[in-house]
C-alpha cells in the first residue's frame, strides 16, 4: 500500500468565518448610520442609498457575465462597496450620481485589478475621489430641506462658532452617513464586538489626527475645537469603516500602527493647510497607495538568515 499521502494547497487551517459573513457584520455595523442619514435628510437619502447599492450589484453582475467568471456577488462586498459609497454622498445629489459612482467602484476600482482582495484601494472612496474631481459642484452641495449653508467643518476653517453637541448627535449637513457621531460609533462597537476589527488603525488614526491639529491648528488644546474636528466631517465613518479594509490596509502589525498615524497627519495636513475643509477621503487613499511600501519596511524579520533570534 503506498504511503503517499495526498497534499492540498494552502491554506490547511480554515475558519468559519466567511467572507460573506463578515460583509453582513459590516452591513449590520453600518445600519445605525444608514437609518439616521434617512431620518436626517429624507426620502431622497433613501432613493440614494438603495440606488447605489443596486448599481454596485449590477456592475458587479454584468462585469462578471461578460468575463465569464463565477458571479461573486453573494460575497456581499459589493452591497458593502455600494452602501459606504451611498453614505459619502451628499443627500440631494442626483441618482444619476450613485449610478456613475458605483460602477466606477466596482469596474474600475474593483474588477479590473482581480476583484475581492486585489483592488489597491477602497472601492468606495476611489468611487468617492472620481465623483469628486468629475462632478465637484454636485458633490460639494450639502444644502437640503432644513440644513442651508456650509457644513460644520466649512464653517469652522472659516473661524466660524460650530454646535459641537448638534454635530456629535448628527443633525448637521454633511454627507448622508458621516453626520452622526454617535450612530457611527455605535456601529464601530459593533464591529469590535464582533471581532470584525481591532482597535490598532482606528486609534492611531484618531490620537495622531489630534497630535496634528493641537501643534498646528493655532487653536492648541481647545477641546470644543476638537471635538468639532472630530466629529464633523469622514473622519470617525473613514476611520473605523474604510481605514480598516482588510484588502487595502497592511497587514503586520506596526504596519498598521504607521498606516494609522500616517492617515492622521494626511488628513490634518488636508484640513489645516488645504482648500477644503475635508481630507479623510485623500488621506485614506494615500495611504492605500503606500501600503506596499508600509508592509516592507514592517514586515518581521524571519529566524535564521541574519534574522531575529528566538
Amino acid at each position: 500500500m503506498s504511503e503517499l499521502r495526498k497534499v492540498s494547497s494552502n491554506p490547511h487551517i480554515r475558519s468559519s468565518v466567511t467572507t460573506s459573513k463578515i460583509m453582513l457584520y459590516v452591513i449590520l455595523a453600518l445600519a445605525p448610520a444608514t437609518f439616521f442619514g434617512i431620518y436626517n435628510f429624507g426620502i431622497h437619502a433613501l432613493v440614494l442609498v438603495l440606488v447605489t447599492v443596486a448599481s454596485t450589484v449590477l456592475s458587479e453582475t454584468i462585469f462578471n457575465k461578460i468575463c465569464k467568471k463565477k458571479n461573486t456577488i453573494g460575497d456581499l462586498s459589493a452591497v458593502v462597496t455600494g452602501l459606504l459609497l451611498a453614505l459619502n454622498l451628499p443627500p440631494m445629489a442626483p441618482w444619476w450620481i450613485g449610478v456613475i459612482g458605483g460602477a466606477f467602484a466596482i469596474v474600475v476600482v474593483k474588477m479590473l485589478f482581480g476583484g475581492l482582495g486585489q483592488n489597491f484601494m477602497n472601492p468606495a472612496l476611489g468611487a468617492r475621489c472620481f465623483l469628486v474631481i468629475s462632478f465637484t459642484s454636485i458633490m460639494t452641495n450639502f444644502e437640503c430641506d432644513g440644513y442651508t449653508g456650509a457644513t460644520p467643518l466649512s464653517a469652522l476653517k472659516a473661524g466660524e462658532e460650530v454646535d459641537v453637541l448638534s454635530m456629535i448627535i448628527g443633525k448637521t449637513a454633511g454627507t448622508i452617513g458621516e453626520t452622526s457621531m454617535i450612530a457611527i460609533l455605535i456601529g464601530a462597537c459593533i464591529l469590535v464586538a464582533l471581532d470584525v476589527i481591532d482597535l490598532k488603525v482606528p486609534f492611531s488614526y484618531i490620537i495622531s489626527f489630534v497630535f496634528f491639529i493641537v501643534l498646528f491648528s493655532g487653536h492648541g488644546f481647545n477641546l470644543s475645537y476638537i471635538g468639532a474636528q472630530l466629529a464633523g466631517g469622514g473622519l470617525m465613518l473613514g476611520a473605523f469603516f474604510m481605514a480598516t479594509d482588510y484588502v487595502t490596509r497592511p497587514i503586520t502589525k506596526k504596519g498598521q500602527y504607521v498606516y494609522g498615524v500616517i492617515l492622521g497627519i494626511l488628513t490634518g495636513i488636508f484640513r489645516i493647510f488645504g482648500a477644503s475643509a475635508e481630507g479623510v477621503s485623500y488621506a485614506i487613499i494615500l495611504g492605500n497607495l503606500l501600503v506596499p511600501l508600509i508592509e516592507k519596511v514592517t514586515l518581521p524579520k524571519g529566524f535564521g538568515k541574519g534574522g531575529e533570534k528566538a
